[in-house]
């Protein structure tokens, strides 16, 4: 790909439509289908001690969700993979040794044709630093869970396994539930009044030792979330994929959410009702997140822990 845009030393780097550009020079029209509509996908990893986590799985993932939505990159999983690749080594002096980024693969549908004939996409790729600070005191206290009254979109109006630019559903329901405490994070329910899924975020109860997530059906199935099911049965640990209702979540020893920049955190309340006695993180938590942490060889519990 042609290199038009010289790095700048105190600026990301971000690769848009063919060429490698500083952040502040990459332009979207306001009549670009994205902007417009919400017509678009990504995808996002993040790095652990400035190393990619997962890449190919997420960009497999991108490039389902671009099929889902009849969209075309233009080029195959390997260049999109060496070009997100790139963009990370030429950010990388931007980032002090305990920090990570990250790293998104973003597409639209274009510009809006005036004759509806054809758009041409535009395809980004960046990275952004990962807000340690702003999240540190989510390891020590635990995440507080609200169940807002806006419920999940559900796979019959459009499904959740596609990462699409459209979050209004679950943003509105995280509106709702930061206007009742500016700290709480939303887990929206599905229309049957099971958990489903957070803005970002996927939910695990543990309940006599076994643990408990949401169906894919009415979930992302998230990157973290499938290592965080195969790192508990690498461990021995019962994993069932089954609906969840309040009565399973409020009677679970221990709760906790997985998302690409968390890993595993664990919850102190939903609702209110607390997981405090059973500690925070709970043992099976714990015992999880240590086998994360030596999976990634970087222990991101205590990369978080060192911000406060």
């Amino acid at each position: 790909m042609p290199d038009t845009k010289p790095a700048l030393a105190n600026q990301r780097i971000a690769w848009f439509n063919g060429a490698f550009m500083p952040e502040s020079e990459v332009k979207i029209s306001f009549r670009d289908r994205g902007v417009k509509y919400g017509d678009g996908a990504f995808d996002t990893t993040r790095t652990f001690s400035h190393r990619i986590f997962r890449l190919k799985e997420h960009v497999d993932r991108f490039y389902k969700t671009m099929r889902y939505l009849r969209l075309d990159p233009g080029m195959a999983p390997a260049e999109m993979m060496r070009i997100t690749e790139e963009v990370l080594d030429r950010n990388l002096h931007l980032l002090g040794k305990d920090e990570d980024y990250w790293v998104s693969q973003r597409i639209t549908r274009g510009p809006e044709d005036i004759d509806y004939l054809e758009n041409k996409p535009n395809l980004i790729i960046e990275c952004l630093p990962l807000p340690l600070k702003a999240r540190a005191t989510l390891y020590r206290d635990g995440i507080k869970v609200i169940t807002p009254a806006v419920r999940r979109a559900p796979p019959e109006v459009m499904s959740p396994r596609a990462k699409t630019h459209n979050y209004l559903n679950m943003i509105i329901a995280d509106q709702d539930v930061r206007a009742q405490d500016p700290m709480a994070w939303a887990v929206l329910l599905d229309m049957q009044g099971n958990l489903a899924e957070g803005l970002g975020s996927n939910i695990f109860c543990v309940r006599d030792g076994e643990i408990l997530t949401p169906r894919t059906r009415n979930v992302l199935p998230g990157v973290s979330r499938a290592t965080v099911i195969e790192l508990a049965q690498g461990l021995g640990l019962k994993v069932h994929e089954q609906d969840i209702d309040l009565f399973d979540a409020y009677t679970a020893e221990e709760v906790f959410l997985t998302s690409t920049s968390l890993c595993i955190c664990p919850v102190q309340s939903i609702n209110g009702t607390s997981f405090k006695d059973f500690g925070i993180p709970g043992p099976v938590t714990k015992k999880i997140s240590d086998a994360y942490v030596k999976l990634v060889d970087c222990d991101f519990v205590q990369q978080y822990l060192r911000r406060l």
